[in-house]
């Protein structure tokens, strides 16, 4: 789905904001000379609350710095007479103080400011000043209103005289609110109407209750108190409010009549700019629907509404043009009738011409205009600093003409404030307008080098405010061109601003901004800078997910890089809290584990200090459903019954299957089972019962989420109950014990029962049909027959019963005692070797008779008893093979090669083996060996690479040799292939390099006479380069590491005479010779690098004995750790060394605790890193 975007510009609001100021009048700086400026005042009907002090604002602006006065009702107010109020510092604001007392009241009236300097007086709105007003309701006494019913009915509010207006509303005295429709409303005035009244409306009482804005206390009416006449009982009919309801109690229909207003016609006046609301309220039987007209066209388009179920209509902002003949039309089906409203506009004055400022020079001319229009139209009236023109000095240079006033050849001195008032009867305007007479050269008032940023094409604008008289002519250049800035792109305004209507990158650069007049110039520089556009290239989309899951919203933004842009994510239009389930990345915004309080709009907003936008998108989370509710049983039969629900929510994810599930309080007490599944679209089904059940139900809502949480459980509904139909299933009869058969079957459940006390009658006979059937009554689902002959059929019968009677007849089950183990072995067992692994088995089966129970398999078991290799410990853990029992022959596989076997045959039933059949002794040719345990590679240095293996754990045979390839390569490119044969003891070979820079790769092989084994691939480590050689061999000589070397010999020199002492107690301790030197292959000891400490020269330890391979073999033990493995062989290398740095590890037991003794010297410690 495609994102929602919008897209903002900060420059574009601030141009919008500002463009209002573009043909502003010209501001004289405060620093010049100037008569007073009114810039805050009260509003003309000024409201105040009783309870807080009272504050008249007024505050101007001139130079000198103005004064203050007010005038209270007209006349002078004294307020230094008056310890109550007080004036603020530097301003006219009245402040009257209740704290020590007084009454507000006492200062009510119509208050004006005067502010004065030396240049004039301007003058503030007349501010009519009253207090709030909440009084209290007149005590009446309230009779009971008796009222026939379909009768119509106003009750009266009349609330106290409040200010402002109270809001009315109308309760019970209970303090509920009155239910309002078509029927029953309340006038814009507060009464409630009655169409027509019915017997339900006698049920309450009415209040009418007024709200006071400003004490915020709600005073309340007398109730009111109907009693409704009636013809019929109020409970003979619940038709509601239909139009059967009134004929069947009795109710005369009638045509509409007009309860407000009244008659046929009347009028209403309204002033231009308020509301009007336009009210119809009509009786009847039925209630009347109302409709609005307006004679000769439509009703005024774009602020029409209805409001009060039509009964009133609004119509905002009104203007002349909405004058007119407006109609109601009430009607019900017995008829109609029409009101005519004439609506009259007035208008108190508005502008069509404000006065300005009027700033001259000596000498020049100017005018003040001062038009207004209103109905009817208004008067004009001029005064000069706050007194009536026609009284004022007179002035040469002036001339009044109605609604104009012309200055010709003004001079220093003549500067002063003049009133234009417009006034008619519906209220007056007031406006301020100075004439400022100065001499002064053009200044520019904006700060100097501004630097204006813009989002590329975009409005903008740039300021040059000025100032100067006679007025300065002002013009624009860009990069010092001579050409003036004015049309095309750009426009000029009279404030100095100059407009730009779609900034380009083009337009970048330095603009001048020059204003002249006969006095002087004066300019300021203004730098713009044309920013790319901040743009969301990859926004979030609509998405639907289930709850838990992971959700990724993407945002990807592409903005100016000079510009730092800010990206925040909005939740249903308000800042989002991510909280721990929520990450914020840099190109979108992760939810982990969604949840259903996650569903709703998500907005990516990415800003800069000058634009931002946004991509939005609507994430809809999938829930389980919610649990139905209101479960109700109905059509209640012996074996049916109906259930009804209401659905609960889907969670926005249809709902598709429901699950019916019963609990029943006799066998399985509070345990649920599942009954019956409908498909979401129904909410009722027609449930099939059991006999003798206490069902209680529920219900659980499936969607593609889940299932909803069970619904709580419906009431219990008791069936009857009944013998049983059906019975036991899973019959079956076994033996345990070789004596002994033990029946058992399926119970039945609590919906098959059908009755109480259920029990089972168990028959069984031996299969023969003159046997005698025996018989057994059981409450459990088992029964034992003992003294049975050994593995004999019986036919079995299980019957259920219950208080009721019992079930059909059962079917019959044929079961066997118990079995005993056979009596007789396999014969004639035959051996064929088939190779190194596997032998061929053949054999005579038993005698059926001799089995004594169901013939199960046949197995051979066998066991390695020793190896062909001499003094090669094995394991003799036994193992086996099956057989089908109807197989006389058959095959046994994975042998160890080169070993000797024992082998014994079984057969076997459901008790377990018969005899064993004669031992079998076999021996198995010899294989192909497993690889070498492991081939172990260091590198001295550059010229040679030392192997070193040892012989394969598993020789399968007499080792002929061994079979080593290697060949170099260096990234893709290999070298030659070198073949080796070497000797069966030799475990050491010395490869010479062809270059110092290619690794190698060696495959290793143990043959026998049968052919070669599994081989052993491992590659030599790279080499570090020349210069890193060097740099380590350097290390050599430094004295820190000569230090570490003394260390280290003085530690093996400890070591050393440890073990000489250890040696004068017997025992061996490998210690291998630490020189670059071959060793001498035939000695075994040296090829061990070990030496024999013990009494006697080259004897083996107690125990142990050598083995073809050289190596020291442990002697057959039964706690050998081997026979914990799985038939393997096991063999302890006894050898001490210390194996290198970069012996490839084969097998971890081996290499643990083992260093190479080519590593002992600095030289090659430090090769053996490489």
């Amino acid at each position: 789905m495609i994102p929602r975007r919008a897209r903002i510009s900060c420059a574009g609001i601030a141009f919008a904001l500002c463009l209002q100021h573009l043909v502003s009048a010209i501001e004289v700086p405060l620093d010049l000379p100037q008569p007073p400026t009114i810039t805050k005042q009260s509003i003309k009907d000024y409201i105040v609350d009783p309870r807080d002090n009272i504050f008249i604002e007024c505050e101007a602006k001139g130079n000198p710095v103005p004064t203050f006065s007010w005038t209270r009702n007209g006349k002078f107010f004294n307020v230094a007479k008056d310890p109550k109020v007080s004036m603020r510092r530097r301003s006219g604001t009245l402040v009257i103080d209740f704290h020590s007392g007084g009454r507000p009241e006492d200062y009510e009236g119509e208050y004006q400011c005067f502010a004065r300097n030396d240049f004039g007086t301007a003058l503030s709105s007349k501010i009519h000043l009253q207090v709030s007003k909440s009084p209290l309701w007149p005590k009446e006494k309230v009779d009971v209103i008796e009222v026939d019913e379909g009768a119509p009915l106003s009750l009266q509010c009349n609330p106290p005289p409040g200010l402002p207006e109270p809001v009315i509303f109308w309760m019970s005295s209970s303090m509920e609110p009155i239910p309002q429709d078509k029927r029953v409303s309340q006038g814009h005035k507060g009464d409630l109407y009655f169409s027509n009244v019915l017997a339900q409306d006698a049920l309450t009482d009415y209040s009418c209750n007024a709200r006071f804005h400003f004490t915020h206390t709600i005073q309340q009416k007398n109730p009111y108190t109907l009693k409704v006449k009636t013809k019929k009982s109020h409970n003979e009919t619940s038709l509601g409010n239909s139009p059967a309801m009134y004929r069947a109690r009795g109710i005369t229909e009638t045509t509409p009549s007009f309860m407000y207003p009244y008659g046929t016609s009347s009028s209403q006046m309204v002033l231009r700019g308020m509301d009007l609301l336009l009210e119809c309220i009509a009786s009847g039987v039925p209630a009347p629907d109302i409709m609005w007209y307006k004679k000769g066209g439509e009703l005024p388009p774009g602020k029409t509404k209805m409001e009060n179920f039509n009964k009133a209509l609004r119509i905002s902002n009104v203007s002349e043009e909405d004058s007119g003949e407006y109609s109601c039309l009430a009607s019900n089906k017995m008829g109609s009738i029409r009101h005519t409203i004439s609506v009259r506009v007035k208008a108190a004055p508005y502008w069509l011409d404000q006065p300005e400022n009027l700033i001259l020079a000596p000498g020049e001319d100017g005018r003040l205009v001062c038009r207004a229009n209103g109905n009817p139209k208004p008067t004009i009236q001029w005064l000069v600093n706050g007194e009536p023109i026609e009284s004022s000095p007179p002035n040469p240079s002036r001339e009044v003409a109605g609604d104009t006033i012309v200055f010709r050849d003004t001079q220093i001195g003549s500067s002063a404030v003049y009133q234009c008032n417009a006034s008619n009867e519906h209220g007056y305007l007031l406006a301020n307008a100075f004439v400022s007479v100065l001499d002064v050269p053009p200044r520019i008032l904006a700060p100097r080098n501004q630097l204006i940023r813009v989002i590329e094409n975009n409005r903008t604008r740039l300021d040059c405010p000025f100032f100067g008289s006679p007025i300065p002519t002002l013009r624009w250049f860009k990069n010092g061109q001579g050409n003036t800035l004015d049309g095309g792109n750009y426009k000029a305004h009279e404030n100095g601003s100059l407009e730009m209507f779609m900034a380009r990158k083009e337009d970048q650069g330095i603009y001048t901004c020059v204003a002249t007049n006969i006095l002087g110039k004066a300019e300021a520089q203004v730098r713009l800078e044309v920013k790319d556009p901040t743009r969301i290239v990859r926004g979030p989309e609509d998405q639907v997910v289930k709850r838990g899951k992971i959700l990724q919203l993407p945002c990807r933004v592409k903005h100016d890089p000079t510009l730092r842009v800010l990206v925040t994510w909005l939740k249903d239009n308000a800042p989002l809290y991510l909280g721990t389930r929520m990450k914020k990345e840099e190109e979108g915004l992760t939810i982990f584990g969604v949840t259903e309080r996650d569903q709703g709009d998500y907005t990516c907003v990415a800003s800069t200090e000058l634009d931002k936008d946004a991509a939005k998108a609507y994430l809809t989370v999938l829930e389980r459903p919610d649990q139905p509710r209101d479960l109700e049983l109905s059509d209640l039969a012996e074996r049916s019954v109906r259930l009804t629900w209401i659905p609960g929510d889907d969670k926005n994810s249809p709902i598709t299957d429901y699950v019916v599930q019963f609990e029943e309080d006799r066998m399985q007490p509070g345990v649920w089972h599942d009954h019956s599944r409908y498909p979401g679209s129904v909410n009722s089904a027609l449930l099939s019962l059991s006999p003798y059940v206490n069902y209680q139900f529920r219900v659980i809502a499936v969607n593609d989420v889940g299932s909803s949480v069970p619904s709580l459980p419906s009431e219990r509904y008791q069936t009857n109950g009944a013998r049983p139909e059906i019975n036991p299933t899973g019959v079956q009869g076994a033996g345990t014990q070789k004596n002994n058969m033990e029946i058992t079957w399926t119970p039945l459940n609590a919906t098959q029962a059908y009755g109480p006390n259920l029990r089972y009658i168990v028959r069984w006979r031996r299969r023969d049909p003159r046997g005698s059937w025996h018989n057994e009554t059981v409450r459990s689902a088992r029964h034992v027959v003992w003294n049975t002959p050994i593995y004999v059929p019986y036919e079995i019968k299980v019957q259920a019963e219950n208080d009721f009677g019992r079930a059909p007849e059962p079917d019959t089950y044929i079961g066997y005692s118990g079995e005993d183990y056979p009596k007789a072995a396999p014969t004639d067992v035959r051996i064929r070797v088939l190779n190194s692994t596997a032998i061929a088995l053949t054999w005579t089966r038993v005698h059926l008779d001799t089995i004594q129970g169901q013939l199960k398999e046949y197995r051979a078991y066998f066991w390695r008893d020793s190896s062909l290799l001499k003094n090669l410990w094995v394991s003799k853990k036994r193992q086996f093979v099956s057989f089908p029992g109807d197989r006389n022959r058959g095959t046994v596989s994975r042998l160890f090669p080169y070993s000797n076997y024992k082998l014994e045959m079984v057969v076997t039933n459901g008790r377990g083996d018969g005899p064993r059949s004669e031992t079998k002794e076999f021996p198995t040719p010899e294989g192909v060996p497993s690889s070498p345990r492991y081939l172990r590679i260091r590198q001295p240095n550059l010229e040679i690479i030392n192997l070193e293996w040892d012989h394969p754990e598993h020789p399968n045979g007499i080792i002929t040799g061994y079979t080593l390839r290697y060949q170099p390569f260096n990234g893709t490119r290999t070298g030659r292939t070198v073949v080796e044969n070497l000797s069966p003891n030799q475990t050491k070979f010395t490869v010479q390099r062809s270059d110092p820079i290619s690794r190698y790769r060696f495959v290793l092989r143990a043959r026998t006479q049968v052919g070669e084994g599994e081989p052993l691939t491992e590659e030599s480590p790279a080499l570090l380069d020349e210069a890193y050689t060097k740099n380590q061999v350097d290390i050599a000589t430094q004295g820190w590491f000569i230090g570490l070397m003394c260390a280290i010999a003085l530690l093996v020199l400890i070591l050393l005479i440890v073990c000489f002492i250890k040696r004068s107690r017997g025992g061996k301790y490998p210690v291998r010779d630490n020189k670059d030197e071959h060793l001498n292959p035939e000695d075994k000891n040296v090829e061990d690098g070990s030496f024999d400490y013990s009494d006697e020269d080259n004897k083996p330890l107690p125990n142990s004995q050598t083995s073809l391979d050289g190596t020291i073999k442990q002697q057959e033990s039964d706690d050998s750790l081997v026979d914990y493995g799985e038939g393997g062989e096991g063999q302890f290398n006894e050898d001490g060394s210390f194996i290198g740095q970069y012996t490839v590890k084969k097998d971890k037991e081996e290499t643990e605790g083992n260093e190479s003794s080519e590593a002992t010297s600095p030289v090659n410690a430090i090769y053996s890193l490489a």
